[in-house]
């Protein structure tokens, strides 16, 4: 291997009396440089003087048969330093700019004298030693300059606010130094080293201090300083052995207006604000000339009335039509059945609205027929639909929902690819804006692809909504219902086309039975029966919505939302009654105020029986005086197929009617009953008598009460 030599080169290194300065010192003259070594020989804190420091160093690099003379200059005369070279060797062509001093100080009590001896010491004095070397380098057209940086001043560190802005102005420095003396073949790098010295001696704890050995850096400082190394503008951290190139990344950024025409506004940086500080697809910037060119295009787009996505975004316009909103809705499962769905399904209704969920879709149907997510992976993965799995969906809605047809730009980007081993995630965050550039709705989808895993990225995500788990408690209302065979070809129509969801052979390639329904038509059907049973079926009620699909649904079964209420938010969890699967997890509403019980909205829920207590309800609202007569509390549990599938409670002591248990104290009398049975009790087709002799109609607690409750129910009610 051949050696880098620095045979006829002359190198100036200050600060060079202990430390980095000496290792450079006794490194260069070792590889035949001859080598100024200046040092005050002042102490830490920029103190006193002696000629010691650096005449030990020069006699030990003449011990070693090198060739050094001291120089005992301040670096705030620099020019004294260079001259001192060009004195005994009559040239000059590396500086390494090493001396400096710490005044360490918590910002409220730095002082001036504080602040200005560090920055003469580090930037004046780099400064004036570089430009009594820099005309001296341009004539020969050679030459090699060292910053010396910190940690401190990349990263910031406590009481050293005056060291820090010192050691980052030298960066800024030496980037420009670099620019004005490329042309001359004069190269100027910075070293960010972390190297035990007598700055740092009784600073760092004792192992580490023995670690940090200068000699393990002053190799990468020389290499920066031989003729062979074409770098010049790094940024190199190095300590321990170890070294790695920094450098400032800028991000993608976003528009905060959508035309020349219009001013920014400080709401229009608040929204806008997460793509501005998002960092993942940031890349390097070179020069100014790059940056003001990012500017000025950024500028043209405005003017020209493009705001052009960038790479890896995807924007569309998309223009939806009632019939757009009335074919979601019956996908998943609203019906005129319901008379309060009627405004989901007629165009004309005074309250027509589209349901919150559809706006999932745009950024779904967006991010699948296009590429963004294959182009995220990694290099050799592929993604299709026969191994892209849909894992989580969130959804929050920011303006008001539009109420007939709209136009809305749609913007979809993957913001974080994670490595889970056997797959990979890739979360896809998209938005959807009107035409005056109002957010209607933000979502965010994660996508799991079997297979692509393995490549060594993230494991956990930082940008991704998490799931939250439901509570540990009895369901405080639970609604049902059945899915139709034609579910899933139904909710095809509202564009997810994927032929998992509707042909035989590609079901069976994928490992099913037959086709499976929609994750987002299950959600759909559960974000209804919250809307229904807590947010006054009022779609402007929902804020935000998230979950996560565990198992699939085949048409045809029926689906069991189980809610529980926790201030604003209600969490929920889907199973399937047929299998009881949980096939949606973690899943909860935040409503944009307090929970609405709209118990007549059940029937939704496929129960029979729903409709006899909200008849009951509204006697009890009519009469209160006659309800509360009876002076009792009855539970009631409905079944369908032997199992209990929800609680009503009569408390005809408050009075009041609402699914559930009873809110406080325990049931005078509990009575058991299908949802078929109860039906029939309440229109007189069944006897109670006979009901409770047959087994139909189970009571306990005090049975002599409801001999008040059934005249009560026939007479007011007329069931």
């Amino acid at each position: 291997m051949t050696k880098l030599s620095f045979d006829g080169r002359v190198a100036v290194v200050t600060g060079a009396g202990a430390g980095l300065g000496r290792a450079y010192a006794l490194l260069f003259a070792s590889r035949g440089a001859k080598v100024v070594v200046n040092d005050l020989g002042g102490g830490r804190h920029g103190d006193g003087k002696s000629f010691n420091a650096a005449d030990k160093v020069v006699e030990e690099i003449k011990s070693n048969g090198g060739t050094a003379v001291a120089d005992y200059n301040s670096v705030v005369e620099g020019e004294k330093i260079i001259e001192t070279a060009m004195n005994n060797f009559g040239r000059v062509d590396i500086l390494v700019n090493n001396a400096g001093i710490l005044r360490d100080r918590s910002f409220a009590r730095i002082s001036d004298q504080d602040w200005d001896l560090i920055h003469a010491v580090h930037v004046k004095g780099s400064f004036k030693t570089t430009q009594a070397a820099f005309p001296i380098f341009k004539k020969q057209n050679y030459g090699r300059i060292i910053m010396t940086a910190s940690n401190s001043g990349v990263y910031g560190n406590f009481g050293q606010a005056n060291y820090s802005a010192a050691k980052l102005g030298l960066v800024g420095l030496a980037n420009t130094v670099s620019i004005e003396g490329r042309k001359n073949n004069i190269h100027c790098n910075v070293i960010v080293p972390t190297a035990a010295s007598r700055l740092t001696e009784d600073i760092l704890p004792p192992d580490l201090f023995q670690e940090l050995r200068p000699e393990l850096i002053a190799p990468v400082v020389a290499y920066l300083c031989h003729e062979s190394c074409e770098d010049t503008g790094a940024i190199i951290d190095s300590a321990v052995g170890w070294a790695a190139k920094v450098h400032m990344v800028r991000g993608e950024g976003s528009h905060l207006r959508n035309s020349i025409a219009e001013d920014v506004t400080i709401e229009n940086v608040r929204d806008n604000w997460s793509k501005v500080v998002d960092m993942n697809n940031a890349k390097r910037v070179n020069s100014i000339e790059e940056a003001t060119g990012g500017i000025m295009s950024n500028l043209q787009a405005l003017q020209e009335g493009k705001t052009s996505a960038p790479p890896g975004v995807i924007i569309d316009e998309v223009l939806l039509c009632p019939r757009d909103f009335i074919v979601y809705a019956l996908g998943i499962g609203a019906s005129i059945s319901n008379p309060t769905d009627l405004k989901y399904l007629y165009e004309n209704h005074e309250d027509f609205i589209p349901l919150p969920t559809y706006f999932i879709l745009p950024g779904i149907n967006q991010s699948m027929s296009s590429n963004i997510i294959a182009s995220a992976l990694p290099p050799g993965k592929e993604a299709n639909f026969s191994n892209i799995l849909h894992g989580e969906q969130y959804i929050e809605i920011v303006g008001n929902l539009p109420q007939g047809e709209c136009a809305l730009t749609s913007r979809s980007f993957v913001t974080e690819v994670l490595d889970k081993g056997s797959g990979l995630i890739a979360i896809v965050d998209n938005e959807l804006t009107d035409k005056n550039g109002n957010v209607v709705a933000k979502t965010q989808l994660s996508t799991f692809v079997v297979g692509a895993g393995g490549f060594g990225g993230p494991r956990k995500s930082t940008k991704a909504v998490e799931c939250v788990p439901k509570p540990n408690r009895k369901a405080d209302a639970v609604m049902e219902q059945k899915t139709s065979l034609d579910q899933a070809a139904l909710y095809r129509l509202s564009g997810d086309i994927n032929p998992l969801h509707i042909d035989q052979q590609m079901a069976t390639i994928s490992g099913f039975k037959k086709p499976i329904l929609h994750g987002l038509c299950t959600l759909g059907f559960s974000a209804r029966h919250v809307l229904a049973q807590y947010g006054n079926n009022d779609p402007n009620q929902m804020k935000c919505l998230k979950a996560r699909f565990v198992k699939p649904v085949y048409p045809g079964q029926t689906l069991v939302t189980s809610m529980w209420v926790n201030g604003n938010r209600i969490h929920f969890e889907t199973s399937v009654k047929e299998t009881n699967d949980v096939v949606i997890s973690g899943a909860f509403i935040d409503l944009k105020s307090g929970p609405k019980v709209v118990p007549q909205a059940a029937a939704m829920s496929g129960l029979k029986s729903d409709g006899v207590f909200a008849r009951i309800q509204d006697g009890v609202k009519q009469q209160p005086d006659k309800a509360k007569s009876v002076n009792g509390v009855f539970l009631y549990n409905i079944t369908s197929d032997g199992k209990q599938v929800k609680q009503w409670t009569l408390d005809l002591k408050t009075p009041a009617v609402y699914e559930g248990s009873p809110k406080s104290g325990k049931a005078d009398t509990t009575l058991v009953i299908s949802d078929d049975d109860m039906v029939d009790l309440s229109t007189g087709k069944l006897n109670p008598q006979v009901a409770f002799m047959k087994g139909k109609l189970k009571i306990t607690g005090n049975i002599m009460l409801t001999q008040k409750l059934v005249p009560l129910l026939k007479a007011d009610a007329k069931l």
